[in-house]
């Protein structure tokens, strides 16, 4: 008797594991501070666990360089980075599936539209607010164009893009390193205004990625919730609802893509200063 309950146990228990389905862990970058990204992501990645069929749960830490750690520490299995592009990291296997509309933003150095300063030069020995060590974009980028033409500023980081915003605004730095795209949304959000003084080439925004530990058929799942998210009525309207949520453009949605559209993103790594590989 007692083996015949052992047994039954173990095929309940054989069942259930069939059934059970994996819980996904997706870390974006920390574009904003972390309610605002909560009250993006939250609603999108909800309605991709419903379309998908599995389960997605938010993984990210209060600054951008601590939510890529749980990358690099292989703590999640999705990502929403541009982190990852650097010759050692490529090396990790994260696969892209996939990018956000609009297409194209580029690296920005920009400070408040009645400052006094009109020139990159003027920044010279000046602090510089930024969202992190991490962010490519918004530091590497506008970063390594001012080593490029000898002018060392005092880099502050903010932990995110929106702090590094506040920080200007508040007098403690002259200018900020930024991406256009959140510079364009935190002007419609807060209502403040900047004055750019150098952009970048266009780079495509940043990569919704897959951990190769990922089997093909649920990475096929998840992706093709992302990409077709826009075609549903109520997943276009969630995708509304978040962009506004932060300010960004109300057309925002997910696109299929691969690596061959982050070309420019591994050739910048091809001749930058040491510290910023």
């Amino acid at each position: 008797m007692i083996h015949r309950v052992m047994f039954g146990l173990a095929v309940l228990c054989s069942v259930f594991a069939a059934h059970a389905q994996p819980v996904y862990r997706f870390s974006p970058v920390n574009q904003w501070d972390i309610n605002k990204t909560v009250a993006y992501w939250n609603p999108i990645i909800n309605y991709v666990s419903e379309k998908s069929g599995l389960q997605l749960e938010l993984k990210i830490g209060r600054t951008s360089a601590d939510t890529t750690a749980y990358v690099l520490a292989q703590e999640v299995e999705f990502v929403f980075s541009n982190h990852l592009f650097s010759p050692e990291r490529r090396r990790l296997g994260w696969k892209v599936f996939g990018r956000r509309q609009p297409s194209e933003i580029r690296g920005a150095i920009a400070v408040p539209v009645d400052s006094p300063i009109t020139t990159l030069e003027e920044l010279r020995d000046q602090e510089v607010a930024f969202a992190g060590p991490e962010a490519f974009i918004g530091y590497k980028v506008p970063y390594a164009h001012l080593l490029s033409k000898g002018i060392d500023v005092k880099v502050v980081f903010g932990g995110n893009q929106n702090a590094a915003f506040a920080q200007m605004f508040a007098g403690r730095a002259k200018a900020v390193g930024s991406n256009s795209f959140l510079i364009d949304a935190y002007t419609v959000k807060e209502h403040k205004n900047f004055r750019v003084l150098w952009t970048s080439e266009p780079y495509h925004d940043l990569a919704l990625m897959a951990s190769s530990k990922v089997p093909d058929k649920d990475l096929k799942a998840i992706a093709d919730a992302f990409t077709s998210m826009h075609q549903d009525p109520r997943g276009r309207e969630i995708l509304h609802r978040a962009s506004m949520e932060v300010g960004i453009a109300a057309d925002s949605y997910f696109i299929p893509a691969t690596e061959a559209d982050f070309a420019n993103y591994r050739r910048f790594y091809d001749s930058a200063p040491a510290l910023l590989r």
